[in-house]
């Protein structure tokens, strides 16, 4: 693992962002008790807004793209190897602390059922690897921010596809679609694939021995370091918001492995604010 860690004043926790909004955590005697209204008090977000990303705030367009890349950048990597065990943490199902959820099919499976086989779950380049020809390398290649646990066949039919509506159902992964040239992830997912999508292409601008990632409207982008369709992908960020898991998912990210965070999760407008 890289020793490359965040500075403090931009990192907050869980319970340091609680802390900073003022949000009391609650005792067991009072856990149903409602509290009093107060809009003074900010939210977490609005905490991180302050912090976190302080130097994007007011921004928009190339700036707020090239302060957010700032931002995110300074992480902690992890190896190929560990996105295993991270991914036990990042996806597990909040019903069963034994399984993870599959992103794809939306089932839960055993945390202990990962490897090669057909009804296995491996580890999805949601960006496929092949755009950039990044593969398995430290940074875009393990960075947890889209990688996520499928089961192996659905990622198979996946392969490097690109995103876009259409398609032949997926057999045993209902709601997913796919042809000869793109892959449209269930409704429920939809969001969180664009914001996962949309963070890479910030994240990896070329500075940084990487291809410069940009999402295009194209599909059958091939190798190039491109993924559409860029239409599509605003409208499922749109349509799909993030929910209590994109938003855990990111938390738990930025509190145990990178200490970097999605910004779109945090901030779905900003999707509109750089591609117009």
């Amino acid at each position: 693992m890289s020793t490359h860690r965040p500075s403090r004043s931009r990192r907050l926790p869980l319970l340091a962002v609680v802390a900073v909004a003022g949000i009391a955590a609650p005792s067991v005697a009072a856990a149903n008790t409602p509290a009093p209204a107060d809009t003074n008090r900010p939210t977490a977000v609005q905490a991180l807004d302050d912090t976190y990303y302080q130097d994007a705030m007011g921004k928009s367009g190339p700036e707020l793209k090239a302060a957010l890349h700032t931002i995110i950048s300074d992480q902690t990597k992890v190896s190929y190897d560990e996105v295993w065990d991270a991914l036990k943490s990042t996806d597990e199902d909040p019903d069963n602390s034994s399984n993870v959820i599959l992103l794809y099919s939306g089932r839960s499976q055993s945390k202990d059922a990962s490897g090669g086989n057909p009804d296995d779950w491996n580890r999805e380049h949601v960006w496929a690897k092949s755009h950039g020809d990044f593969g398995t390398a430290t940074g875009p290649g393990t960075d947890l921010h889209h990688l996520r646990p499928t089961n192996v066949t659905v990622n198979s039919i996946r392969g490097n596809k690109d995103f876009d509506n259409g398609g032949q159902d997926v057999p045993d992964a209902p709601g997913n679609r796919s042809d000869d040239d793109s892959f449209e992830p269930r409704d429920q997912v939809k969001g969180d694939v664009a914001r996962m999508i949309l963070y890479m292409a910030v994240r990896y601008d070329g500075d940084d021995g990487f291809a410069d990632l940009e999402p295009n409207d194209n599909v059958d982008n091939g190798s190039a370091p491109n993924i559409g369709r860029l239409s599509v992908l605003k409208a499922w960020s749109a349509e799909d918001p993030p929910d209590a898991f994109e938003k855990n998912r990111n938390q738990v990210i930025y509190d145990s492995f990178q200490h970097n965070r999605n910004p779109f999760i945090d901030h779905p407008e900003w999707v509109d604010s750089i591609w117009k």
